[in-house]
């Protein structure tokens, strides 16, 4: 296990500016996610630390020694990729024994690395099995197995959940975060799905345009978000974000609605963001929205309403009988609602 510092670290292809100055101090044995959309820096970023792409400034180090320079195999990280990576013509247990090998290590010291790793992966009965063989599940465990084995002081993880259907992702999602819980390495993890960001950190890293927008734990990122991108980017359905000013004692969208806004801005708030999920249905008293759309999903109801011109996206714990062209009366949670600069998108303390 080691600590990894990112400092300052740029990265440029030609003239063209991939990495700003990014900086981050990941600790022993932390889960960090590196989230954003495509082409936002992150899995440059990743290859960076394994050493794969060269660093045009800044600093790199692991476990305290400076990696800059250092080529990929004497890093001591593992690196489990998104396309897998295995040798189709080996089997299970000679592609992740295949480090071990060339390090000419012991037989019996390598039978026992993979067995434990194996053992912990549920691959015990497909050691003898060849890549082909293997459903895309079976696949990314045996690519986590052989990073296992390599017991690195780092884990690096690009996008490894992609190729996988949604209700494998979500069995794969559990069993990494058991497996981190398990052997404490410090691990690197990048994705462009929020969820899987939420579900699996101990920090979050969102990245746009080559920058760094917020770090922190993921409910800190949900509750506070630093500016509108942010906001917009955690929590699934996204924040709801609305131009407008203040005025008659709350906020009024350009749209025309007039929304209750907390007291003692610091500041003139342009952007008004309330999450679809902290909408309140109130039969009695809220605000009169006519129903544009109903999505049931079981756990809660998503409904879109408009009040004047401004759309609104809803999620109800209840059950909403409702159709389009209903009337019903809606209301933001007062404690919930997050004020923006409209210039910088920066957040505003209320």
């Amino acid at each position: 296990m080691a600590t990894v510092g990112i400092n300052n670290v740029r990265k440029a292809f030609g003239t063209t500016q991939i990495l700003h100055g990014v900086s981050v101090d990941i600790a022993d044995g932390e889960f960090v996610v590196l989230v954003g959309p495509s082409g936002c820096g992150k899995s440059t970023l990743l290859r960076m630390l394994a050493g794969l792409e060269n660093i045009t400034a800044g600093e790199i180090s692991i476990g305290g020694r400076v990696v800059n320079n250092v080529p990929p195999k004497d890093r001591d990280i593992a690196m489990v990729f998104q396309n897998y990576a295995l040798y189709p013509h080996m089997t299970v247990r000679d592609n992740m024994a295949f480090s071990m090998m060339l390090a000419n290590a012991p037989k019996d010291v390598i039978d026992q690395a993979v067995n434990h790793a194996a053992g912990i992966l549920g691959l015990g009965e497909l050691l003898h099995r060849f890549p082909r063989q293997l459903s895309g599940g079976q696949r990314q465990r045996v690519a986590m197995g052989r990073a296992i084995v390599r017991q690195p002081q780092v884990f690096l993880f690009d996008e490894p959940l992609s190729n996988l259907d949604a209700k494998l992702r979500v069995q794969m999602r559990a069993e990494i975060k058991e497996l981190h819980q398990r052997l404490k390495v410090t691990t690197v993890y990048v994705t462009h799905d929020q969820i899987e960001a939420m579900t699996m950190a101990d920090k979050i890293v969102v990245m746009n345009g080559g920058r760094i927008e917020q770090a922190g734990a993921p409910l800190e990122l949900y509750d506070r978000p630093a500016n509108t991108f942010v906001a917009s980017f955690i929590g699934s359905p996204a924040m709801n974000l609305l131009p407008g000013a203040p005025a008659n004692g709350g906020f009024e969208t350009s749209g025309g609605a007039l929304l209750p806004m907390p007291g003692a801005v610091k500041g003139t708030p342009g952007i008004y963001g309330i999450r679809p999920e902290h909408m309140l249905l109130k039969p009695d008293g809220g605000i009169p929205a006519v129903v544009q759309l109903v999505e049931p999903t079981g756990s809660e109801t998503q409904v879109m309403v408009r009040i004047g011109d401004t759309t609104l996206n809803c999620a109800f714990r209840e059950r909403v009988i409702a159709k389009p062209g209903d009337v019903i009366g809606v209301a933001p949670d007062p404690a919930l609602i997050h004020l923006f600069d409209a210039g910088s998108g920066q957040r505003l303390s209320a």
